[in-house]
């Protein structure tokens, strides 16, 4: 067992055990890398609401809730635990803000919907077309809702990756789990790739520079040599396709 993973685990047992704040405050400062990590990691998904700065208050909130919570008995690593907990908390700190217009939100969830009737009828990708006249909306109006949707397209593909599949369950074995895990990752990552591929070029462009480069929409922008609102609407329907490819697998 790691030196590190040892001493993390006398600090836990000791806090348990006394409550002492100094000792919960050792845990925090030794965890405090993973914090920022997991805030930096997860800035496209904020950066329009919220500063890093705040996100990672939010995530100390969250690791210490994690130490007051966690049960070494349940034979679950606690980085794992709060890991996932951190990770949970910026999502609901985006959910709580409220952000997302009521229409976005409606309008969001009718697309997949559409998009998954039109490609079980016709077994092809719906176009543009398609999918507006599907909604009963004009094209241009569909084009600035698909739009207007991409920061509800973002938080949607996050809680898709992290919300359903990366959950503690009751009396996990640790080893057994943390194996688990890792073919899941692995499993994740090649089907993420494999989804990413039937992209259209554009559509993996947009994907690689706003996940993986992490560029804002208006610096994308300036590289395909198109609007912002355009990147937008390449972004939302790309990640429409990326849900629905994953829908499966991750049920």
């Amino acid at each position: 067992m790691p030196a590190d993973t040892i001493k993390t685990d006398l600090l836990i047992e000791r806090y348990k055990h006394t409550g002492d704040i100094a000792v919960r405050n050792q845990i925090v400062m030794q965890y405090s890398s993973l914090v920022r990590y997991i805030a930096i990691s997860m800035k496209n998904v904020y950066m329009k609401y919220a500063e890093v700065e705040d996100i990672i208050n939010e995530c100390i909130i969250s690791l210490i809730y994690a130490i007051d919570t966690f049960e070494p008995d349940k034979n679950v690593k606690f980085e794992t635990y709060a890991s996932i907990r951190i990770r949970g908390s910026v999502i609901d700190f985006i959910r709580k803000q409220d952000f997302i217009p009521r229409n976005i939100r409606k309008f969001t969830k009718d697309l997949e919907v559409a998009f998954a009737q039109l490609y079980a009828e016709q077994k092809r990708e719906p176009s543009t077309q398609e999918l507006a006249e599907k909604l009963g909306l004009p094209e241009d109006k569909f084009r600035k809702l698909l739009g207007d949707s991409a920061s509800a397209a973002t938080l949607s593909f996050e809680e898709l990756l992290y919300e359903n599949n990366f959950e503690i369950k009751d009396n996990q074995d640790d080893e057994f789990w943390e194996a688990e895990k890792g073919v899941f990752k692995n499993e994740l990552t090649a089907e993420l790739a494999k989804a990413i591929n039937s992209l259209k070029d554009k559509e993996k462009t947009v994907i690689s520079l706003y996940y993986y480069e992490k560029l804002k929409f208006s610096e994308i922008a300036k590289v395909l040599e198109v609007t912002e609102s355009r990147v937008c609407q390449i972004h939302s329907k790309a990640v429409l396709k990326l849900r629905f490819y994953l829908s499966d697998y991750l049920k």
